[in-house]
């Protein structure tokens, strides 16, 4: 009865959806402030029909009720209850759920927190994100019902894809999915704002807080598979320039983009239309990587779909929605007017110049992504594009980039000098000397490419901090003012200031994973040992493990260094009983500057087994330069300036201050 329930639930949420896209933006064409009105409870009310939904998928995975189709194929009773959980959207039916549920959660969100928007405003925003969820669900519920029922009801489920037996299906599609729908939220501000005719500081400071919330969670969520990736898949990776990595990374960079333009736009007045297109490319990218996961063009742990039938429906929502923006976008935009004027020398040119590349890069990535895609759908022909192409296009157009991230913050707005933005970043430029030499210096003279990125990396990283020390006059004033300052200063400001660090640690942890990684596969017998970059592990033989739904064969490995035992690692190498599908669990050994990372392949019948090791340099720098970054992103979120509602509580303040008139 519950799953029916829920059915039904979800049937009601497209009827409010339906609703909340219609007579809102008739309210508003009209000025029928009622009307207008109808948009905040509609959405509230899809919320929690949504939810209600969501829980009842949830609750027939957590009984295990096997007479729900859904259930039969994504679960089984011996899973541990974790992954019955995650099971809910660990499939494409339960995914798209979860894809509405955040929907429905952003527009709610804009609903209770927007009461500083225009009416208008509101309605519109309100209006476009409620077709937007008309479009998915009523893809969900003619081509993806997760409730429908199997007659009769088998005794048990065909359980989940053992990949995805993990604790990061807990966190990485949650997050990567907030990311991808918190964009919608740019993209329906863009579309209201084309509507109304209207882009100003106002709305740029309304969408910035949606925009960063959702490069956040995407900047997470993103981080979140490349971690899973390297330490489930066994192969020492954390990138593989695979296509549904590439669709995800796709709108984090025009994301990326989106996010600086924005503030041209609130300081500046400038950039509006180019502000607008980048919205709805964002969003675009992130409904096109939906396409390419669900439509059966690529098999992958990711496609969660191969059904043609359903591809092509996401294909026509998909040209709605690209299509409609794109034509309202040239019949709007050549009406905005124009905004301040600068100097190419100055913050706003940095930021353009970064909008530059950044475009620029997503461009390389979507044709490397993409081609391969289109010319076998035109002839057949299958060719393979993969990490030379992306490594010559995508890597030169990052170098600049890095190099400017440091200056551009250091230039004033309207007009700059370089030449003393320069001069201010002379400690930077001597710590990026320094680091390179000392790199040089423990890797032996090379690669000297390598050597050159690790002096970018630190140019970045110390050209940050210089920065910042520069506003609150560090060393250059008393600490007491010093720390003033740093308490009275933006929230904004130290966000950026974690941001680009951690953009700079991530750069590090890249260059020292990929060119001084070290490899050793080989066959070994219990009692023999192994030898990397400086560790002896000796292999001291295998044992029989029995988990909840699998079966393990467990190694044991003892490590020394310089004679002292200093850990030990037990990788594993398990089959999951119902789909009797082998999975690798590797054993890691974590330090602040590398992994040490083993894995257990197959026994050679004559009582050895291969095993592969790996030194991994820096790699753990990967995912703390993403932990910076997210927290960077959280931190300027947090500034009163980019609160929903700061704008109105600012204009009450000044009202207030103002002496009554006589």
């Amino acid at each position: 009865m519950i799953i029916e329930l829920g059915h039904f639930a979800l049937i009601l949420a497209l009827a409010a959806a339906l609703v909340q896209g219609s007579l809102p933006m008739i309210g508003a064409q009209r000025g029928d402030a009622a009307w207008m009105g109808l948009a905040r409870p509609a959405a509230i009310v899809q919320l929690f029909l949504v939810v209600f939904a969501f829980c009842a998928l949830t609750h027939a995975y957590v009984t295990s009720d096997f007479s729900v189709a859904n259930v039969v194929a994504n679960s089984h009773s011996a899973k541990p209850l974790l992954y019955k959980v995650t099971g809910v959207w660990g499939n494409h039916e339960g995914s798209m759920l979860l894809w509405i549920l955040i929907l429905a959660l952003f527009g709610s969100a804009v609903a209770v927190f927007g009461g500083n928007l225009p009416p208008s405003l509101r309605a519109r925003v309100l209006g476009v994100q409620a077709w937007i969820g008309v479009g998915f669900m009523t893809f969900t519920l003619f081509t993806s019902n997760p409730f429908l029922r199997v007659f009769p009801a088998p005794l048990d489920g065909e359980d989940l894809n053992p990949l995805l037996q993990d604790p990061g299906l807990a966190f990485h599609p949650p997050m990567l999915y907030a990311g991808y729908v918190g964009f919608s939220m740019a993209f329906s501000f863009a579309i209201a704002a084309l509507i109304e005719g209207k882009v100003d500081a106002a709305w740029a400071r309304w969408v910035r807080p949606w925009t960063l919330l959702a490069w956040a969670f995407l900047t997470g969520g993103i981080a979140l598979g490349s971690w899973w990736a390297y330490y489930e898949l066994g192969w020492g990776g954390w990138w593989f320039w695979d296509p549904v990595e590439n669709v995800s990374f796709m709108p984090w960079l025009l994301g990326t983009a989106l996010l600086h333009s924005a503030i041209v736009v609130e300081k500046r007045n400038a950039l509006k239309t180019w502000t607008i297109l980048l919205a709805i490319l964002t969003f675009s990218l992130s409904l096109i990587g939906t396409f390419i996961v669900r439509s059966g063009l690529l098999t992958s742990v990711h496609a969660f779909a191969t059904d043609p039938e359903r591809g092509f429906f996401i294909l026509v929502l998909l040209a709605i929605t690209i299509g409609g923006s794109l034509t309202l976008f040239a019949l709007r935009a050549p009406s905005l007017k124009a905004g301040g004027l600068f100097a190419p020398i100055s913050r706003e040119g940095g930021m353009v110049i970064n909008n530059l590349f950044l475009a620029a890069a997503c461009a390389a990535v979507f044709l490397g992504t993409l081609y391969p895609l289109f010319l076998e759908a035109l002839d057949g022909s299958k060719v393979s594009v993969g990490p030379p192409f992306f490594n010559a296009t995508f890597v030169p157009l990052m170098v600049p980039l890095i190099f400017l991230m440091a200056i551009g913050p250091m230039l004033p707005w309207k007009r700059g000098d370089l030449l003393g933005a320069l001069v201010r970043l002379k400690l930077a430029a001597v710590a990026a000397v320094v680091v390179a030499a000392i790199t040089w210096y423990l890797e032996s003279g090379g690669p000297l490419l390598a050597v050159a990125a690790m002096g970018l990396a630190a140019w970045l990283f110390f050209g940050a901090l210089v920065e910042w020390s520069d506003r609150v006059k560090l060393l250059r004033a008393p600490l007491g003012e010093s720390w003033r300052r740093a308490r009275n200063l933006p929230r904004a400001a130290h966000g950026m200031t974690l941001a680009h660090a951690g953009m700079a640690v991530v750069m590090a942890g890249m260059i020292g994973s990929s060119v001084w990684k070290s490899e050793v596969v080989t066959n070994l017998r219990p009692g023999e040992t192994v030898e990397i970059a400086g560790y002896s592990l000796l292999f001291e033989g295998v044992g029989k493990l029995e988990g909840p739904n699998y079966s393990a064969e467990r190694a044991r490995f003892t490590v020394t260094r310089d004679g002292e035992e200093i850990a030990a690692l037990f990788p594993e190498k398990r089959v999951y009983q119902v789909q009797a599908m082998p999975t690798t669990e590797a054993a890691i050994r974590t330090t602040l500057v590398a992994d040490l990372y083993a894995v257990i392949g197959d026994a050679d019948g004559r009582g050895g087994w291969t095993v592969r090791i790996y030194h991994e340099p820096l790699v753990p720098w990967i995912w703390l330069g993403c932990l910076l970054m997210v927290a960077g992103g959280l931190v300027s979120l947090s500034d009163r300036r980019l609160r929903v509602g700061a704008p109105q509580r600012a204009r009450k303040a000044k009202a207030a201050s103002r002496p009554a008139a006589a």
